[in-house]
C-alpha cells in the first residue's frame, strides 16, 4: 500500500472514521498475469475465477513437449504484449535453451453446440459464443482493456537433455514487465521424434482449401508453396497417410471446398480407357517430401453419391457413368482402372503402402468392392471407417471404428500380429469425446489414453483442414457442429485442439514404450499399475467425471513409474 494512502488510514482511525476491526479491501492491479490449465478455454470478456499462479511445475521425459497457458487479464489498453521464455538451467550446468521455448497468442472463434450432431443447421438454430482456439504466433499483440489474453506456453525439451530439474523465466511485457518462474523436472527416459511414433494418426488433408484460402490457383506452383507448412506441420505431429482422391468429390459437395480428382479418367474413340496420373504422382510426391509417407490412402470406389465422371473423348465432353457396386457396368469401369493403376504404382513403387479407401459404406457394397479388387489383383489393400463388421474385417487392411465400437480380442490381437492399423474415429455423431472447438481441450489428450487403454493403433478424423467460408473468424458451419470439418487454421496456425491431440498422442507413445520395457525386465507389478491407470478411460468414466481430470490423475501416475 502506497505511504500516503497509508497515513490517512491511520488517520481516520484516529478520528474513529473507521472501527479498529475494518478490513481494507485491496485495490486490484490494472493488469493480472498469471499461469493457468491448458484444458480450459477462457471467455475474453471474463476475469478469469483461478488462483494467482507465479510458477509453472512441469515433468518431461526427453524429447517431450510440454505445454500450459498464461493469462493475462487487463483493465487498460496494452499496445504491445510480449512473452518471453528464458534459458531453463540445471544446477549441474546443464541448459535448456530459450529457443525450445514457445509463446503463441491465443485467439477467439464462433463456434455453436453439438445440438442433434450431424445433419443440416442454421447459425440461428443454436446458441453461438466466441470461444478460445486458434493459435496465433506473432511475436506480440495489441490488448484491449477490460479483455482476457490467454497465452500458448510450450517447452520442447531436447532428445540429449541431460535428465535433473530446470528453472527458468517467463517475462511478460505489458504495461511493465511481470516475471513468473519455470520449473521442469527431466526424467531419464527418452521419447522419439515423431517420424518414429507408433501412433496411427490419420487426419484427412484437403488441398483445395489451401488454395482458396490464400488466393492461389489449384495445383500452381505458388499452391504447392503454400501447402508446404501445413503438411510438414501435420508430419510434425505424426501423421502416417496420404488423402488422395481418385475421382471428383468422393463425398459429393459435403465440404465448402470442392475435392477435385487426382486422376484424369479417359474413354477414348474405340472404346478403351486410359488415365493420367500425373497430377497424382506430383501431389503425392510432393507430401512425401514434407514428411508424411508411410501410406497413401484413396478415395473412393463407394463414393457418397454413385455417380464416376470421366472425359469421353468420343464426344468431347465431359460424362458421367452412375452405377451400383456389383453391377456389370461398375466392375467394367473399375476393372479397367485397377488393373492399370495397380501397374502403374508398381511402377512407381508405391503400389505396396497404397490401399482403396471407403468411408461409413454399407456393408453389401463393401463386400462387392473387396471381391471386384482381390479379383483384379490380390495384393490390393483396402482401409475402411465405419461400424464393425466381422464378416469383412479380415480383408480391410486400415480399419478406423467409430468410437461406440471395439474390436473383438481375438481379431485384435490377430491384427496386430499382422501389423494392420486398427483405429477409432469420432464424428458429428459424437457428443464426446470430440474436437468441436466447444469441445473441452482435454477430451482431445484423452483420445491418445483411449487408444492405448483399448488397444487401438490410433486416431482417425476426418478433416485436417476442410475450411469453412472464413474458418478463423467463424467455425460454424452448415452441416455439423462447429470446428467438424477443421483442426487448424490458415496460416498455418495450430490451435488449443491440436496441440491437446499431440499431447495425448505423447502420453500413448510413453505408454507404449513403458509397457515393452516392464515386458522386457519381466516386471509383472509395474505392468498391473499401467493396466490399471489405462482401466479408468472408459466412455461411461468420461461422461460422468470429464477428461481433464481423468487425464491429469493418469499423468501423475504414469510419471511415477
Amino acid at each position: 500500500m502506497p505511504m500516503r494512502y497509508f497515513l490517512v488510514l491511520i488517520l481516520l482511525l484516529l478520528k474513529g472514521a473507521l472501527p479498529a476491526h475494518a478490513q481494507i479491501t485491496p485495490v486490484q492491479p490494472l493488469v493480472r498475469v498469471s499461469f493457468a490449465s491448458s484444458d480450459t478455454r477462457f471467455s475474453q470478456d471474463q476475469a478469469p475465477q483461478v488462483p494467482q499462479q507465479n510458477k509453472w511445475e512441469a515433468t518431461a521425459w526427453k524429447g517431450e513437449k510440454v505445454q500450459t497457458q498464461l493469462l493475462v487479464w487487463t483493465k487498460r489498453d496494452i499496445g504491445q504484449l510480449r512473452v518471453k521464455i528464458s534459458d531453463l538451467t540445471s544446477g549441474k550446468g546443464n541448459r535448456i535453451g530459450a529457443d525450445n521455448g514457445k509463446a503463441g497468442f491465443v485467439r477467439y472463434v464462433l463456434t455453436d453446440e453439438f445440438g442433434e450432431g450431424c445433419g443440416h443447421r442454421k447459425t440461428t438454430d443454436f446458441d453461438s459464443s466466441l470461444v478460445a482456439d486458434p493459435i496465433d504466433t506473432v511475436t506480440s499483440i495489441a490488448v484491449q482493456k477490460n479483455t482476457l489474453q490467454p497465452v500458448w506456453l510450450s517447452i520442447q525439451v531436447p532428445a540429449n537433455t541431460p535428465a535433473g530439474k530446470y528453472k527458468g523465466v517467463v517475462t511478460v511485457q505489458a504495461d511493465k514487465p511481470y516475471t513468473l518462474q519455470v520449473a521442469l523436472t527431466v526424467q531419464n527416459r527418452v521419447l522419439p521424434p515423431a517420424s518414429q511414433w507408433a501412433f496411427d494418426l490419420d487426419l484427412w488433408q484437403h488441398p483445395a482449401a489451401i488454395a482458396r484460402v490464400h488466393g492461389v490457383p489449384l495445383w500452381s506452383p505458388e499452391h504447392y508453396r503454400y501447402m508446404q507448412p501445413y503438411y510438414e506441420m501435420l508430419a510434425a505431429a505424426g501423421q502416417k497417410s496420404i488423402t488422395t482422391s481418385i475421382i471428383d468429390e468422393p463425398w459429393n459437395h459435403q465440404t465448402y471446398d470442392d475435392f477435385p480428382g487426382l486422376i484424369k479418367w479417359i474413354k477414348q474413340k474405340d472404346g478403351t480407357w486410359t488415365y493420367d496420373y500425373s497430377l497424382f504422382d506430383a501431389y503425392v510426391a510432393f507430401v512425401m517430401r514434407c514428411g508424411i509417407k508411410e501410406r497413401i490412402n484413396c478415395y473412393t470406389m463407394i463414393p457418397w453419391k454413385l455417380s464416376f465422371p470421366y472425359y469421353d473423348a468420343g464426344s468431347g465432353k465431359d460424362a458421367v457413368l452412375v452405377a451400383k457396386p456389383g453391377s456389370a457396368e461398375y466392375n467394367a469401369f473399375w476393372a479397367s482402372m485397377l488393373k492399370d493403376f495397380a501397374r502403374h504404382l508398381k511402377q512407381k513403387g508405391w503400389f505396396g503402402i497404397t490401399s482403396i479407401s471407403m468411408d461409413e459404406r454399407p456393408m453389401p457394397d463393401m463386400q462387392a468392392v473387396i471381391e471386384l479388387l482381390k479379383s483384379v489383383d490380390p495384393g490390393w489393400k483396402i482401409t475402411m471407417a465405419g461400424d464393425y463388421h466381422p464378416e469383412i474385417e479380415p480383408e480391410i487392411f486400415d480399419y478406423s471404428l467409430a468410437v461406440n465400437w471395439t474390436f473383438d480380442a481375438e481379431a485384435l490381437k490377430r491384427r496386430k500380429a499382422q501389423e494392420k492399423p486398427s483405429t477409432f474415429y469420432t464424428s458429428c455423431s459424437h457428443a464426446l469425446p470430440n474436437a468441436f472447438t466447444f469441445s473441452p481441450p482435454a477430451e482431445q489428450a484423452w483420445l491418445g489414453w483411449y487408444a492405448a487403454s483399448k488397444g487401438f493403433t490410433g486416431y482417425l478424423r476426418w478433416a485436417y483442414n476442410s475450411w469453412v467460408q472464413h474458418p478463423a473468424q467463424d467455425s460454424r458451419f452448415r452441416t455439423w457442429p462447429a470446428g467438424d470439418t477443421y483442426q487448424v487454421y490458415p496460416g498455418p496456425m495450430s490451435s488449443i485442439r491440436f496441440e491437446k491431440l499431440k499431447e495425448g498422442i505423447q502420453d500413448f507413445e510413453k505408454i507404449r514404450l513403458l509397457r515393452e520395457e516392464f515386458r522386457q525386465k519381466g516386471d509383472q507389478q509395474k505392468l498391473g499399475e499401467l493396466d490399471r491407470i489405462l482401466a479408468a478411460f472408459e466412455l461411461p468414466v468420461l461422461e460422468k467425471k470429464g477428461a481433464a481430470a481423468t487425464v491429469q490423475q493418469a499423468k501423475a501416475a504414469l510419471n511415477k513409474l
